[in-house]
């Protein structure tokens, strides 16, 4: 065990600042792979988020940031692509560190978060109100749009950086401020992307970092009442009562949940082109994705010789160190949810679904947090295993007869973030596409992802939509304004 005093400390970054926490206390973030805290996390509270929440609120209302024109703002987030771009290896090194992402991905994707930003500094100019040809006489009415105010941030372990940035790009854009609160096991990444903000020059308080836990910090951050919105990613019982709080003052939200995707293969498919996706959408990342394509659905026709491929592909992937180039499974980024996966392939052997690759855990692998990529077929859609995220590698392969068949499986859940349909046949793409419920559905691939277009879930997969040019309008309101030319005013008593 590493000698806490000699490790890395983070504070919290706030008004411009790093800066200890009130209470004085730290807690270590542990390496998924190696199991050693490499690292001490300020532990907020109610006291750091009244400071943070203070700031972001005096440089939301007065100072140089409301003073900006929109094409000012733009030329910051401009800047803070580049600098992002520039520091892409030293933010992947930390998220690698503290969820075990690879090396051969997280890279890359700290990257794209650089022409993120820069894609809303290209947007945020272009936000246009319009003039809007009323049925009245004698007046001129127009409408305009202002940023809502603070919005909290809080984001989850699997993709911190990344999903800190869909939130972050669009907001800062529309003008607004924000507080920060990461995940307890990925702080630190989201404290050092804080420090690009200042060296940008964007002003002090309009980005804040507060690190620590759930109810010492999500809580007071989501009630405090100069919170005007709240953005959200994660588990679906946490969105539920951020909703509920949010409720309570009446604050807006945009929430990213969870997903239970059905990636539906056709007789007609191109057999070796739909493994690959099928293993991008539930082996890539661990499976620790909320888009994951987590239910296989296979015409009946193909199942065997499908899943005979599928099994060769996925069991020559290479587990372990994901800093190596190489690696194409990592370990699971917790030791809660290292437990939980395990917990549900015992849930589905104890329901008769058939074990057929993979299943265990890993022991002679690092800190052995690492779960076997793991294949269940013969699992029925009502089945837990096929109703309930899991957040793991592990697949439930279900059958199907026709396009009828696959479109009521595949909508048989709570949740609508995501689906994939591989067939060579137009007519039956555009057919599952449409009837599909869910918020991206992708046709002979699967995982794409583009600032340019918007994600987000139906049902209980969330509310709203991030990335795409409207997801601006998550954090503006519209005002409409009403101008008389008339030289006199009518009567007062009725209604114009």
């Amino acid at each position: 065990m590493a000698n806490t005093a000699t490790l890395p400390h983070y504070g919290n970054y706030i008004d411009g600042a790093i800066v200890p926490p009130a209470s004085g206390e730290y807690f270590p973030t542990e390496n998924p792979y190696t199991g050693e805290a490499w690292a001490m996390i300020a532990r907020g509270n109610k006291d750091d988020v009244q400071a943070a929440v203070a700031a972001a609120h005096r440089a939301f209302e007065k100072g140089a940031w409301p003073e900006m024109t929109a094409s000012e703002r733009g030329r910051l987030l401009w800047r803070l692509g580049d600098l992002i771009i520039a520091n892409a290896q030293h933010l992947a090194d930390i998220e690698m560190r503290d969820n075990g992402k690879l090396a051969s991905e997280v890279v890359a994707q700290v990257r794209y978060m650089g022409q993120y930003f820069q894609y809303y500094a290209g947007l945020a100019d272009k936000v246009q109100s319009q003039v809007i040809p009323t049925d009245k006489k004698g007046v001129f009415c127009y409408t305009k749009y202002e940023a809502k105010g603070v919005v909290a941030v809080i984001t989850p372990w699997n993709s911190p950086l990344t999903l800190t940035s869909w939130k972050l790009a669009p907001l800062l854009a529309a003008g607004c401020t924000a507080v920060i609160k990461p995940s307890e096991f990925t702080s630190a990444s989201a404290v050092e992307l804080g420090k690009l903000f200042e060296q940008a020059g964007f002003p002090k308080g309009v980005v804040n970092v507060v690190t620590g836990f759930g109810k010492e910090v999500g809580e007071p951050l989501v009630a405090h009442p100069d919170v005007a919105h709240i953005g959200f990613t994660g588990g679906e019982i946490a969105g539920q009562m951020i909703y509920e709080q949010a409720a309570k003052g009446l604050k807006t939200v945009t929430l990213e949940l969870g997903g239970k995707s059905p990636n539906i293969v056709f007789d007609d498919a191109d057999l070796d082109q739909a493994v690959k996706g099928v293993v991008s959408g539930i082996f890539a990342a661990t499976g620790q994705s909320c888009q994951a394509g987590s239910r296989l659905l296979v015409q009946e026709s193909i199942h065997d010789e499908l899943i005979a491929r599928l099994i060769d592909f996925v069991s020559k992937a290479k587990l372990g160190d994901p800093t190596q180039m190489d690696t194409q499974i990592g370990p699971v980024a917790t030791r809660p949810q290292f437990e939980k996966v395990l917990s549900y392939i015992e849930v589905a052997k104890s329901e008769g679904a058939k074990c057929v690759l993979g299943g265990k855990a890993r022991p002679d692998l690092g800190a052995g947090l690492f779960v076997e990529p793991t294949i269940f077929t013969e699992v029925d859609n009502s089945m837990r295993i096929a109703q309930e995220e899991v957040f793991g590698p592990v697949l439930s392969v279900i059958k199907f007869k026709d396009e009828e068949d696959a479109i009521r499986i595949g909508n048989d859940v709570l949740y609508g973030l995501a689906g994939a349909v591989w067939t060579q046949s137009l007519h039956r793409a555009m057919l599952v596409t449409d009837k599909l419920k869910a918020g991206t559905i992708w046709v002979n691939n699967y995982r794409a992802t583009s600032f340019t277009a918007p994600f987000g879930g139906f049902k209980r997969s969330g509310i709203g939509r991030e990335s795409g040019s409207e997801t601006i309008k998550e954090y503006l309101e519209t005002k409409c304004v009403w101008i008389s030319t008339d030289l006199d005013v009518p009567n007062p008593f009725i209604r114009r």
